[in-house]
């Protein structure tokens, strides 16, 4: 079924809007208490992950309570390294760990190409989201690039500088080269199966890709994103790679529909650098920490900065979990309101 409120879908293929989309990165999560009510009924985030009737519901819980433009489907990017044969754990202190690591080419005989079987019980949490939507939103699907889950794969866990990943790209990139490539290729299956399954637009996240040196980000990371978007054609693609300031003119130069903007990136030059893609963004989290009139005022700011076509408002990066939801929920409103206000009134100045 085709979604009734399409703005994003149609921003993402820079068709003109009504007004501006908007959607919040980590928006299914503690800043709600209806997500918390959820999660303490299960024993931790991965089982709220692969249990699929739960991940939907609280999938669906900003549409509802926040009144965003799009659900994206509650999962996370370390599933893909478990469905190669790499298990996680996630501790709450500290965040994902492997209890083993990718180090040698004879560890990646361990390994294997993920199969969408193996990643079922996100098709299916895909499947009754959609059903459950009706129509009233698009779905994201969303996975890791490569080179951010080739980090964690390698580094055993989250890190300040991923010294041990970088250092594997530069004492041994065939390798690294190797478990890159499988990675790409059971991600662009798995996204394929959330396709399959409903998805009606995909994002890659590379949250580490700021780490690298733009000669490391252009050999080991856009090779494998260019691979995704090449492969990914039945629906619009958005690339966010948090930290490549070196490397936008690059990710422009891909088949992705979207380019996702950090809080960090200056709007009006990735808009020269960005060949006509559409942008999201770009918000600083920690706006939200202000007052409402504050909050306010930056959100117009931001929208006047990106202009009215070719933008899905968004935040630079994840809410942060103390962030009031009334804030958050200003600032959809914000965006909602002033979009529509101003493409009005510029319709209204052509009409004379």
């Amino acid at each position: 079924m085709a979604p009734k409120n399409d703005l994003l879908l149609r921003a993402a293929r820079g068709e003109k809007t009504e007004r501006t989309p908007v959607w919040v990165m980590r928006q299914a999560g503690r800043i709600l208490k209806e997500y918390r009510d959820v999660r303490s009924r299960l024993s931790g985030f991965i089982e709220l992950v692969k249990t699929p009737e739960r991940a939907a519901e609280v999938t669906l819980q900003p549409v509802d309570i926040l009144g965003v433009d799009a659900a994206i489907i509650f999962s996370d990017i370390l599933v893909i390294p478990e469905a190669m044969g790499l298990p996680y754990e996630m501790i709450e202190s500290r965040g994902p760990v492997f209890p083993e690591t990718i180090s040698s080419e004879k560890d990646l005989e361990k390994l294997r190409i993920a199969e969408a079987e193996s990643l079922g019980y996100v098709a299916e949490a895909i499947a009754l989201t959609k059903k459950e939507l009706n129509g009233r939103a698009p779905l994201i699907g969303f996975a890791g690039a490569p080179w951010t889950i080739f980090a964690y794969m390698t580094e055993g866990g989250g890190s300040k500088t991923f010294s041990k990943a970088r250092r594997m790209l530069y004492n041994a990139p065939g390798f690294s080269n190797k478990l890159l490539q499988m990675i790409t290729e059971s991600t662009i299956a798995y996204l394929k199966s959330q396709i399959a399954a409903g998805a009606d637009i995909v994002q890659v996240f590379d949250s580490w890709a700021g780490i690298l040196p733009e000669a490391h980000y252009e050999a080991f990371s856009m090779p494998y994103i260019r691979q995704i978007c090449d492969a990914i054609d039945e629906v619009p693609v958005i690339i966010f790679a948090k930290g490549a300031y070196n490397s936008r003119a690059s990710i422009a130069k891909t088949s992705c529909s979207v380019m996702g903007l950090d809080w960090n990136m200056n709007i009006l030059e990735t808009r020269e650098l960005s060949l006509g893609k559409t942008l999201q963004g770009n918000l600083d989290p920690a706006t939200l920490y202000a007052d409402f009139k504050e909050v306010e005022r930056q959100t117009k700011k931001m929208l006047d900065q990106f202009g009215f076509e070719k933008h899905i408002a968004n935040l630079g990066h994840g809410v942060y979990p103390d962030i009031d939801p009334e804030k958050v929920k200003c600032f959809i409103d914000v965006v909602k309101n002033y979009s529509e206000q101003k493409l009005s009134k510029g319709r209204d100045n052509t009409s004379l």
